[in-house]
């Protein structure tokens, strides 16, 4: 089962310091959670991150797990070499109820990192083949991002824009998740709002679509 997990604004520990760990965190970045990097040494792409301050990076070696009973982590991803190291981290998050993930036992891991084709993070296409074959999944997607970037349009990301927009306003005004529904999909269908996109006026879209709230208020009330 493919599921996203909503991380904003909570901890994931990274064990590691090299390419494997970069991999992750620069998946994790985008998720808008807190990161924090526990390693001996990091490379010069982490550390860059650091100094821009998109993670926190504490200097340990790890040899045990003590250094994780300081934190409150919702996820715990190592990356080392040390499947020794590994296996302890393992069992630990399952010992604590910790979701986690090994870079080098995805079978023991409570979820896997999917190859991931990312439209301004706002459209999100998997490709997954179940752990089997990571090199393959990767493989396709790339293959597949050309693909999809003829099909996906930027009026559709415009739309995507209006719609969470227009949902967030339909939550304090419309009653009803029926009638949200309804609102939004007038506000899809507008053909003003379209050309105003297509134009890429969204600011406007947006006005358009407000206008469209206000009267579908005075319609149900």
């Amino acid at each position: 089962m493919i599921v996203n997990l909503n991380l904003q604004g909570r901890l994931v520990i990274v064990v590691g310091g090299g390419n494997e760990a970069l991999k992750r965190i620069l998946m994790l970045v985008k998720e808008n959670c807190e990161i924090l990097v526990i390693s001996d040494q990091i490379n010069t792409q982490i550390k860059n991150l650091v100094k821009k301050g998109q993670l926190k990076f504490k200097k340990h070696k790890i040899q045990n797990t003590i250094i994780f009973s300081k934190y409150k982590p919702h996820i715990i991803i190592t990356t080392t070499n040390d499947k020794t190291i590994n296996k302890k981290i393992m069992d630990y998050t399952k010992n604590k109820k910790i979701l986690s993930y090994s870079s080098d036992n995805p079978d023991l891991s409570d979820f896997a990192n999917l190859a991931i084709i990312n439209f301004e993070n706002l459209i999100q296409i998997a490709i997954f083949t179940g752990g089997k074959s990571p090199a393959i999944s990767k493989k396709l997607r790339i293959k597949s991002e050309k693909i999809f970037k003829k099909i996906i349009t930027k009026e559709d990301i415009g739309q995507i824009k209006i719609q969470n927009i227009a949902r967030d306003g339909a939550k304090n005004m419309i009653p009803t998740q029926i009638e949200r529904k309804l609102y939004l999909k007038s506000v899809m269908e507008d053909k003003n709002i379209k050309q105003l996109i297509k134009t890429g006026q969204l600011k406007r879209a947006e006005n358009r679509a407000n206008i469209i709230l206000r009267n579908f208020k005075c319609i149900k009330t």
